[in-house]
Formats: structure tokens, sequence, C-alpha cells
């Protein structure tokens, strides 16, 4: 490797934010995970057929899509936010360049470190520690705590925090391309997609497909929580649940129908995920 070649705008942003970090090493047994809605599209591609093309986990840069603000575009909050984080590393690099969002599952959920972005996720190896940053809270509320592997203070940082289980996350960036073959250990999807298009896109990639518990709420439990996004979701959520019941395929199929405004479901799904999600490891109440 030649010393003289110019630091990537990786190697620079994860200079920068190490220089930041202190405390000790992470557990090696903690993952990141990437969550996400394997049943949403992009660019007119089911987005699961589109990685199964590709290869590759990309950002909301690339695919113009995601599960929290679409804000990744020159001189967006999303721009903004890593400008500020990565000292300007990103700055003036291509889209493909840039990391991608994820968070490290330190509660071991098994539907992933950030349910409140999607049903399902990529569960990243070990080695992917290495090249991945880290911040708390998420990057949206500008943040001044940060980590990385070998420096991680923000696990004691969450511990003691109090906030909503949807927020109850540490972000990490990964820089560098995340390879579907190389880089993840599983697939883990909601068993409300056996037997549907999404579990036969899903045995097209090329890793490991696994099953976790399934997000699933009741019409009833959900009228009870009219004051967590508001009554007019709980309305919506009533009005296309199947046999009195929500689950993740649902709001998907409700999404693609059109009928229905895509930020209301949003919050229909941080209901459910919020409210129905299976049992397991996770914060103490």
């Amino acid at each position: 490797m030649n010393s003289d070649a110019p630091d990537t705008p990786q190697e620079r942003a994860l200079r920068h934010v190490t220089e930041r970090s202190a405390g000790d090493p992470v557990d090696p047994a903690l993952r990141v995970t990437l969550n996400f809605h394997p049943d949403r599209h992009v660019r007119g591609k089911p987005i699961l057929d589109a990685l199964a093309e590709d290869g590759t986990y990309r950002s909301q840069f690339v695919t113009g899509v995601g599960n929290g603000g679409l804000t990744a575009r020159p001189g967006g909050d999303r721009w903004r936010w890593e400008s500020r984080i990565f000292a300007g590393a990103y700055d003036d690099a291509p889209a493909h360049e840039r990391p991608v969002y994820g968070a490290l599952n330190f509660r071991r959920k098994p539907v992933g470190g950030a349910p409140r972005f999607g049903s399902a996720h990529f569960r990243l190896t070990a080695r992917s520690l290495a090249r991945t940053t880290f911040c708390y809270p998420d990057s949206f509320h500008e943040p001044e705590d940060f980590g990385v592997a070998a420096r991680m203070p923000l696990i004691a940082l969450a511990e003691a925090d109090s906030p909503d289980d949807l927020d109850d996350y540490v972000e990490a960036q990964v820089h560098g391309p995340v390879g579907l073959e190389r880089d993840v250990e599983a697939l883990v999807l909601d068993p409300c997609y056996r037997g549907t298009a999404v579990e036969a896109a899903a045995l097209r990639l090329p890793c490991p497909l696994e099953w976790h518990g399934g997000f699933t709420l009741s019409v009833g439990e959900l009228r009870t929580h009219s004051d967590y996004r508001g009554r007019e979701y709980v309305d919506l959520g009533a009005a296309i649940a199947a046999d009195g019941r929500l689950d993740p395929r649902i709001i998907g199929e409700a999404l693609l129908s059109g009928r229905d405004d895509e930020q209301a479901l949003k919050r229909v799904w941080h209901c459910l995920a919020r409210f129905g999600a299976p049992a397991g490891p996770g914060r103490t109440p």
C-alpha cells in the first residue's frame, strides 16, 4: 500500500471520530444491525430484488429512500449532520462512498438495534465494527458524544438515559461498502413474510435468512395508545387491520396501495413497533 496516497473520506472520518472518543473497547460479541422495511421499493423495484442485483447495501444518498427523514441531498440536513460529525470528510465525496446507518444492538434485541426504522434487519459481521463510528443520541439531535469500537463510552450513556423505546439505540455509521455476501451474518425477517414474495426475494440474497418472533398488535391494544402518536393514526391502523390485528406486512401493503399517506403509515408503524414487539432481550421496564 502506498503510504503517500491521500487519505480516503472513510479514513478521515474514522480518524476524526476516534480522536473525539474515549472509553473501553466495545464487547466484540455485539453487532451492528441495519433495520429497514423489506417490502418497500427502490426506484420502482422491490428493495430485496434491488439488493439481490446489486449485492451491496446503499445509503439514502444513493437510493433516495429511507425510514427516517429524507434529507440525504447536498445541503440537506443529513448532509449537514455528516459534515459536522465527520469534519467535512464526505463533503465532496460521491454518494456511493458515504456511510450507511444502523445501530449497535447493545440490548441484543431479536428485532435489531433500531426497530423504529423497520421490521427487518441485516446483522453485520464482527469485523464490520472496526470501520464503524457511533453517536448517542441519534445524529438528528446533533450529539456531542461519539465512539468507535476501540473506544466506546456510549452504551453507559444510553443505559443511564430513559428515552422512548423507539429512541433507545446507539446510532452506527458504517464506512465503506457493505457487501451482503462479505459483511452480513444474516437477514432477519418478521414471520408475517413467510410464504410471500419477500421471503422468495430474501432467499436469493447471498446471506443466511433468519426469523424473529414477529411484530403483532391487536386493534383493541392499539386503541389504548391513542396518546402515543395521535388518535388519527390509531384510527388509520384500525382501518387497515386484518382480522383485528396489525403486522408489518399489512402496513406495507397499505403503503403500496397508495391509498394512505406514507408519513401517516410511518406513525402507524411506530405504534406497532413500540407496542407490538416480540418478547425477548431488551430494556428492563
